[in-house]
């Protein structure tokens, strides 16, 4: 009579996990990763109206057009003076335009352009231009002269700002 001990007769049913059972396990979890994958990506398409990417709500949030600057040749004028001594300006300016087109009118008028601006700074005290205020008006001011229509029929450029690149008074 054979007699094997309980430990050994205990063995074969609890040891080792059959392939079958690994497989399974492992098709379970895969089972469960591409649920997950797919109720994300329900979850994040849902949110976001299709065609409309997940940066931009509407067309008021559309990326902006990229500004044009042009710059200007610098000038050198004369300012008035009370106290009787010769005072210099000389500046330097680039335009910030919206687009190529207003770049192209600008730059068939420079002439009359450069005179306005050329009229406008000789007219202006060295104390008017010294604080940081009146260098910012003078930005606003020589703005709405570049934009101003030269002929009756024309319509006024849109400058977005005028940008001092030099900026000299003596």
């Amino acid at each position: 009579m054979a007699t094997t001990p309980a430990s050994q007769q205990a063995a074969p049913q609890g040891a080792k996990p059959g392939p079958m059972k690994r497989i399974l396990v492992i098709a379970l979890i895969a089972i469960l990763a591409a649920g997950a994958a797919a109720a994300a990506t329900w979850f994040v398409m849902s949110r976001h109206p299709a065609g409309v990417p997940a940066a931009s709500a509407g067309p008021a949030a559309a990326a902006p057009a990229l500004p044009v600057y042009y710059a200007l040749e610098p000038m050198t004028v004369n300012l008035q003076s009370d106290d009787g001594e010769s005072h210099y300006l000389r500046i330097g300016l680039t335009l910030k335009l919206d687009n190529q087109a207003t770049q192209d009118a600008l730059v068939a008028r420079m002439p009359e352009i450069r005179s306005r601006l050329l009229l406008a700074l000789s007219n202006k005290h060295p104390s008017d231009l010294a604080p940081l205020d009146g260098k910012r008006a003078l930005a606003t001011e020589l703005a709405v002269l570049i934009s101003q229509p030269v002929g009756g029929n024309e319509r006024p450029m849109h400058v977005d700002d005028v940008l001092f690149t030099e900026f000299v008074v003596q």
